[in-house]
C-alpha cells in the first residue's frame, strides 16, 4: 500500500532534531521526498541519513529562515533537486528565555519574532509563490503552539509570536483557497524534545508539564509528525486555515 504523501516532495524547517526530524523520517515513510532544512547542519545531515538508511529520498539544504534570500534559496533548492514543491512544513523555531511581560529582554523578544513567527511568514512567501508559478496548489503547515491559543505565562514574546502564526496561517488560507493552496497550523502541547528539556532543565518543571496534560504525559515528537503529514496530504483536501491542537486535551480544560 502506498503512503499518504506518494509522490510528493515534501520540505521541512528545523528538521535538525525533534519535531523537525520525526516529521521528516514519517514523510520519507508516506511516500515523499524530503528537503530537510535547518541551521544546523550536522543535525540535518543526520536526519538525512536516518531517511536514506530506511531506504528513503531526502537531501538536506542548510537555512537560516530569519534570512529572505536564505529561504529564497532554499525553496529554489527544492525544484532544482526534484522538480517541484507540493508541501512544507514550516517548523523551525527558538523557545527564548521564560521572564514575565516586564523581564522579559527587547532581545528575546526580538528573536521569538525573528525566528517563530518572521521565519514563517517568509518561508510561507516563498513557498505559496512556487506554488502559484507551478499552478498545481500546495499545502503549507506551520508550528504554533498551544501558546498560540491559550495564555503563556512567562512566555509573552513565545506566546505573542505563536499567535501570530495563527493569525498569519488564516490569513494566507483565505486568501489562497481558490488556488487550491492549503494552510494550515499544528499547536503542540508539551511534547518530549530537546526544546522543551532545556526549557524545563528542572525536574520540578518537567514535573508541571507533565501535570498539566490531561492525558498524564508529554507527547512525542512522531504524534505531531503524523498530524503534520495527514494535513498535507490529499486526505485533508477540505482542511484549510486550521489551527489544531495537537495536545493531550490540555486546551480543552
Amino acid at each position: 500500500m502506498s503512503g499518504i504523501l506518494e509522490g510528493k516532495v515534501g520540505l521541512i524547517t528545523g528538521a535538525g532534531s525533534g519535531i523537525g526530524r520525526a516529521t521528516s523520517i514519517i514523510f520519507a515513510d508516506e511516500g515523499a521526498k524530503v528537503v530537510v532544512c535547518d541551521v544546523n547542519e550536522k543535525g540535518g545531515e543526520e536526519t538525512v541519513n536516518l531517511i536514506t538508511q530506511a531506504g528513503g529520498e531526502a537531501i538536506f539544504v542548510r537555512c537560516d529562515v530569519t534570512d529572505s534570500a536564505s529561504v529564497e534559496a532554499m525553496v529554489k533548492a527544492c525544484v532544482r533537486n526534484y522538480g517541484q514543491l507540493d508541501c512544507a512544513f514550516n517548523n523551525a523555531g527558538v523557545s527564548g528565555k521564560m521572564a514575565n511581560t516586564v523581564m522579559c529582554t527587547e532581545d528575546n523578544f526580538d528573536l521569538n519574532i525573528a525566528v517563530n513567527l518572521k521565519g514563517v511568514w517568509l518561508c510561507m512567501k516563498q513557498q505559496i509563490q512556487q506554488f502559484l508559478e507551478q499552478g498545481t496548489g500546495g499545502a503549507i503547515v506551520s508550528t504554533a503552539s498551544i501558546a498560540g491559543l491559550v495564555a503563556a505565562a512567562y512566555a509573552p514574546a513565545y506566546g505573542a509570536a505563536k499567535h501570530g502564526v495563527n493569525g498569519l496561517t488564516k490569513s494566507a488560507a483565505i486568501e489562497f483557497a481558490k488556488k487550491n493552496i492549503r494552510v494550515n497550523s499544528v499547536c503542540p502541547g508539551v511534547i518530549e524534545t530537546p526544546m522543551v528539556a532545556q526549557a524545563g532543565s528542572d525536574s520540578k518543571m518537567i514535573d508541571a508539564l507533565i501535570a498539566a496534560e490531561p492525558i498524564g504525559r508529554m507527547g512525542q515528537p512522531s504524534e505531531i509528525g503524523h498530524a503534520v503529514a495527514w494535513l498535507c496530504s490529499d486526505k485533508a483536501s477540505f482542511v484549510t486555515g486550521h489551527c489544531m491542537p495537537v495536545d493531550g486535551g490540555y486546551v480543552a480544560q
